[in-house]
Formats: structure tokens, C-alpha cells, sequence
């Protein structure tokens, strides 16, 4: 079984934008019943289908396919509950790690959140000083989520502006 696990962070200031590289994602979600999402995404010139588990701490189960990028944008189009999640996810090297991260444009324009992978829930991150406050068990960031509760609707007393 395919094991994802990530710990998820708002982004403070610009101090990553110096060494990142991006790509335009658009992605949209089938179902999300139970914890389980189906989500269909394209990413610069691929598409992907990803099935995910619910979560278990830091955890789910995750399976994806690469699959033809015009039946994604297929998917994405007549599939897929709107709003869409439109971002920028970029890949920014710190220390022994790769982190995400993702500046989200559309319906959740403004909101920046960082990723990083691990190899067990228990590792060990070192923590660049572009990051800002853990929101790995707040549902309300998941794409999931903010594609249902999109960050422009959010009350600004929820808000964390960075």
C-alpha cells in the first residue's frame, strides 16, 4: 500500500521564493466521502487520477495514476465540483528535504501553505524561516477542503495573513 505522509505549514514572508521552481496545477475533486477522495489533476502537460485514504495522523493511504492529460482536463471539466484549485506548486530544496509549495490563485487567491513529506510520522524536520504556523490537522486547508470552503470565503478572524 501507498503511504503518504506530510506535515503541512502556512508560508510567512518571501525568503523561498529565491530558490523555487513551479508549475501551474488545476485540479478538482469527484468525491469526498468518508475521508476518501477522488481527485483528477494536470499539471503542466500531465494528468493524474488520485485516490486517498482517510487520515491517521500525519497519514493516508494515497494511489495515483498518471492517465492522458486531455482525459483529466476532461475530468476537471465536467467531473469535477467547482471551484477548481488553481495554483502554483513549487519545489523548494532545504536541508535533506524537498518542501511544496503551493500559492493558490482563483477562489483562493492570497493563501500560501507549504508541504513536506516523511519517510514516519516521527521524523525529524528541520523548519526553514519562511515557515509559519503547523496546520496539518486543521481539515480546513486540505485542496479538498478549499475546493468546497474556498479561502476568499473564509472570516477574516480565521484568517492567518502572512
Amino acid at each position: 500500500m501507498a503511504i503518504e505522509i506530510e506535515r503541512k505549514f502556512l508560508v510567512k514572508g518571501n525568503g523561498w521564493r529565491n530558490q523555487a521552481v513551479g508549475q501551474v496545477y488545476r485540479q478538482g475533486y469527484m468525491s469526498t466521502e468518508d475521508g476518501i477522495t477522488l481527485r483528477a489533476r494536470v499539471a503542466g502537460d500531465k494528468g493524474y487520477l488520485t485516490i486517498k485514504g482517510p487520515s491517521f495522523g500525519n497519514s493516508r493511504a494515497e494511489y495515483e495514476y498518471e492517465i492522458p492529460v486531455e482525459d483529466a482536463q476532461e475530468m476537471l471539466n465536467s467531473l469535477c465540483g467547482s471551484p477548481l484549485i488553481e495554483k502554483v506548486r513549487y519545489k523548494v530544496y532545504h536541508g535533506e528535504f524537498i518542501w511544496e509549495v503551493d500559492e493558490f490563485a482563483g477562489e483562493n487567491q492570497g493563501l500560501i501553505v507549504a508541504e513536506v513529506e516523511l519517510n514516519d510520522e516521527n521524523q525529524k524536520v528541520e523548519l526553514p524561516d519562511w515557515i509559519g504556523e503547523e496546520v496539518s490537522h486543521d481539515k480546513r486547508y486540505s485542496n479538498s477542503n478549499l475546493s468546497k470552503n474556498p479561502w476568499k470565503n473564509w472570516s477574516k478572524q480565521f484568517k492567518i495573513i502572512n
